[in-house]
């Protein structure tokens, strides 16, 4: 059965920099899965691997979608997959990395997902009749044709629930169906790199300063001149958010800095939830601590 490494953890941990020296030492191909470093002219404020670190290693899904494009968990699969065959049919080892939990763990866990685009009529359809009639309205279609569907659905979400009938309206297959996961064909190794708060949180607050040192804001402004405005949800993000605010003038830039420190911070938290200290599928070093990419080879090789 063929196998990969996943390297997981908080932001600023230091996931991309040991997943390149593995790279170096284990024979392997870096697969990106953070939500944002897929998009193209978005380096310096997604903390994208520098050219050194990608001309050290190979990457995958790194700028594969301009800023106003929309990058879905489903287009993720389908590149994440195709980009593992790839690796493994040239005998190499793939390296997962990344701090988006949901990318994470529906590659590793084989979660179904619809590649069901948005129906904006449809929407907009259902949306009014939940409006006129109460959302129970809703509820009761999709009971009607997936009543599994109906007893999880979050009831008092209207929008869980459209975007159920949508899916079993497009895919002919009741929404429910696609909650299931399908074992994966390989096997996972996965290193969890955990780093105390404080510590972790001061490392976040320097690597904020270094990005606005680095050109931050002039990188999204070349963005906006480029035509990727503000609104785009791409650029809602962490760091974007906040600088346009300061071009806009709402912010100084050293409230924008703090700003983004503490949102930052909030993200940390976050991705604990997704990467839990007692799952036992996960062996987590310290990534403070000395020789870490020794000691992640050690999981790897005692696997």
């Amino acid at each position: 059965m063929p196998r990969l490494i996943a390297i997981v953890g908080a932001t600023a941990t230091g996931k991309t920099a040991l997943a390149v020296e593995l790279a170096r030492r284990l024979g392997g191909e870096i697969v990106n899965a953070d939500s944002r470093q897929v998009y193209r002219g978005m380096d310096i404020g997604t903390a994208k691997p520098t050219a050194a670190e990608q001309a050290a290693a190979r990457h995958w899904l790194i700028d594969v979608a301009a800023p106003d494009e929309q990058f879905t968990l489903a287009r993720f699969l389908d590149l994440a997959n195709a980009a593992l065959a790839d690796i493994w049919s040239r005998g190499r080892l793939p390296i997962v990395v990344g701090g988006t939990g949901q990318y994470v763990w529906a590659l590793l866990e084989g979660w179904r997902v619809p590649r069901v685009p948005p129906d904006r009529a449809l929407r907009a359809e259902l949306e009014e009749r939940a409006r006129r009639e109460g959302v129970a309205s809703l509820l009761e279609e999709l009971r009607a044709v997936d009543p599994a569907g109906a007893a999880i659905v979050d009831a008092a979400n209207p929008r869980r629930i459209i975007r159920a009938v949508e899916v079993t309206r497009a895919t002919g297959r009741p929404w429910s169906e696609w909650r299931r996961r399908d074992a994966p064909s390989f096997e996972a190794r996965i290193i969890g790199l955990r780093m105390e708060r404080a510590a972790l949180y001061r490392r976040i607050d320097e690597r904020v300063d270094a990005m606005l040192v680095a050109g931050l804001v002039d990188e999204v402004r070349r963005l906006n001149a480029a035509g990727y405005g503000c609104e785009l949800a791409s650029m809602a993000s962490i760091g974007y958010r906040e600088v346009c605010e300061h071009l806009r003038g709402e912010l100084t830039l050293e409230e924008a800095a703090a700003r983004i420190k503490t949102e930052t911070h909030r993200l940390a938290r976050m991705q604990h939830t997704w990467f839990r200290a007692d799952d036992a599928r996960i062996t987590w070093v310290e990534a403070g601590a000395g020789d870490l990419v020794g000691r992640a080879v050690a999981v790897v090789e005692s696997a």
